[in-house]
């Protein structure tokens, strides 16, 4: 079916609605202060050592550090509408930080309230997800960046992204004890800890459950079909 430009503009807005709820997600773990998903990881140490530099904007930086990596590792096969991915990253990067900025005076006391947030963020994160899949327009490095690894090693996709998404939390880890003697955060913001398991974990099995009511929610968009 031919999809004309409409319906292109209806798919990077739905894909648009996804990267929202990703954003709200990573907005949400970091104010759970129960640790933040792998991927965020990295973006969000950097910012608790060079906190004039938001999260979002690591975050698009890291993005195109992943995409300058799949440029090395392809090659000649590195296809140029890969190069969505670079749009995307800046979407997703300011979307992170208009997220964050929203729920800034939001106060969570005591740790049950902080537990309940990790896990909203678990469902956010999920739905986010499937609408950003179901529109099949942004893309976003991590996951591509896994695809190309998991392509090039002949490795399957699942034990890369988990041996990706541990280098991450390994890296982020090294880079925060360096700068503050502790491998969780700065003593004052968590990055690292039962949260960052439990989104690794928890995410993909939201999914199986959430995956069937969103298809339900997106079926009526012909230009998703």
């Amino acid at each position: 079916m031919k999809i004309n430009s409409k319906d292109i503009l209806k798919r990077y807005a739905i894909a648009t609605l996804g990267l929202i709820f990703i954003a709200i997600g990573v907005a949400l773990s970091l104010k759970s202060n129960l640790g933040t998903a792998p991927v965020s990881c990295p973006p969000a140490v950097l910012n608790l050592r060079w906190t004039g530099i938001t999260v979002g904007t690591f975050t698009w930086m890291m993005h195109l550090v992943m995409i300058l990596l799949q440029v090395i590792l392809l090659g000649k096969k590195f296809e140029l509408r890969f190069l969505m991915q670079i749009p995307a990253a800046f979407v997703f990067g300011y979307l992170c930080d208009a997220a964050i900025w929203l729920i800034s005076p939001l106060q969570i006391p005591g740790y049950g309230m902080k537990m309940v947030f990790c896990l909203l963020t678990v469902l956010v994160t999920a739905i986010g997800i499937r609408i950003e899949i179901i529109a099949n327009a942004w893309m976003l490095a991590g996951d591509k960046t896994t695809a190309v690894l998991s392509d090039v090693t002949r490795i399957p996709f699942s034990t890369v992204k988990i041996l990706f998404d541990i280098f991450l939390v390994a890296l982020s880890a090294a880079f925060s004890w360096a700068c503050f003697k502790d491998p969780t955060g700065n003593g004052n913001q968590v990055i690292i800890r039962e949260g960052t398991l439990i989104l690794a974990i928890l995410t993909g099995l939201c999914m199986k459950l959430t995956d069937p009511l969103i298809d339900r929610l997106f079926g009526n968009h012909a230009c998703l079909n």
